[in-house]
């Protein structure tokens, strides 16, 4: 274990806009910064979930380069250089193939567990013994692992895994086959998925090898390889922004799911997680995650109600107070000077309003 743990290093993605959660999300302090529920932010959080795994001088995050200052004044644990800040965004391949170049050159051929900084994941110590066990197989068999959460429904706005074969029960702890990625299904899609007992929802987190994933760069995604991969020269000198600016800007952006885990032919496993996993992807994600009076009104702050049920009411400031009289099925968020008030079936078309 002791020999394992000293080669894995934790990579935290950290450069989504958060748009689903405006107006408590802006482009100055986007989703992952902001405490939602009293006491971290959900980037701390993704942080706190490493703590006796993962040292801090081996954990890099990845954010916009707007973020930097934020970042570093929410992680003060970690090294500077550990904070990287993509001039533009690119999406998850360029992020992955960045880290992988910056890991190979600081750490070698490190493990990469490649990790999310706007999900809630709980219990810390079953989500590391899951990293642990996905990360030792890697090490043996050189495969790419990604984590599966068993479907509560049929949801729509998650991706899916079909699973294959058994490969191991470590410890109570099951590892598949991952027969292919599926993106985003329609109702009935997702509820044959779950009849069929194979799927399970897409985490988006992932561990590999960073010399493999660099040569999957290579082979699927030789643009991407070629632009980013000499950057590991620059670490640390004083040539490094102006070198990743000119290399971001010659690649187009690409998931890493469709620029490289739809092609490989590497091994691919799936470890089904026992840890609790919720993506909080927007405001209707809360509904669960708040506190509720008897009339099933989901809130953060003070709320006053009359005939009023099935709402959700969030207020930055938890002195503020919202009054609701005869309305049902509405967000209502408060935020500074902004406001939001949408049934709850129409909260995704906030993207519909642009920049704000």
């Amino acid at each position: 274990m002791a020999d394992l743990q000293e080669r894995i290093v934790a990579v935290i993605m950290a450069g989504g806009m958060g748009t689903r959660f405006w107006p408590l999300s802006t482009p100055e302090k986007p989703k992952q910064f902001i405490d939602l529920f009293g006491g971290r932010s959900l980037l701390q959080m993704s942080f706190d979930r490493l703590q006796g795994l993962v040292p801090p001088e081996r954990t890099l995050v990845l954010t916009n380069a707007a973020h930097l200052a934020l970042t570093r004044e929410q992680l003060p644990e970690l090294p500077e250089g550990n904070i990287i800040g993509e001039p533009i965004r690119r999406d998850t391949a360029a992020a992955v193939t960045l880290a992988a170049v910056l890991v190979h050159k600081r750490f070698g051929d490190g493990i990469i567990l490649t990790l999310t900084a706007d999900h809630l994941i709980e219990p810390r110590e079953l989500f590391q013994k899951n990293l642990v066990s996905a990360a030792g197989q890697v090490a043996e068999n050189d495969a790419f692992y990604t984590f599966g959460i068993k479907p509560a429904y049929p949801a729509t706005a998650y991706g899916y895994l079909e699973t294959g074969a058994s490969v191991l029960n470590d410890g109570g702890i099951e590892h598949f086959e991952l027969k292919q990625f599926k993106e985003k299904p329609d109702l009935e899609t997702a509820r044959q998925y779950i009849g069929s007992g194979r799927f399970l929802w897409n985490s988006g987190m992932f561990v590999w090898r960073a010399a493999t994933i660099l040569e999957e760069v290579r082979t699927w995604l030789p643009k991407h390889f070629a632009a980013l991969s000499p950057l590991g020269e620059y670490d640390a000198t004083p040539g490094w922004q102006k070198a990743l600016e000119n290399s971001f800007s010659a690649i187009q952006p690409i998931s890493i799911d469709y620029g490289i885990m739809e092609k490989t032919a590497r091994p691919l496993r799936c470890v089904a997680s026992l840890f609790s996993w919720t993506d909080v992807g927007g405001w209707p994600a809360m509904q669960t995650l708040l506190p509720r009076d008897a009339q099933g009104n989901a809130f953060r702050g003070a709320v006053k109600t009359i005939d009023s049920s099935g709402n959700l009411v969030f207020c930055e400031r938890l002195d503020e107070t919202v009054a609701l009289i005869g309305v049902e099925d509405l967000i209502v968020v408060r935020a500074g000077n902004r406001t939001l008030v949408a049934r709850k079936g129409d909260v995704d078309r906030l993207r519909e309003l642009g920049e704000i």
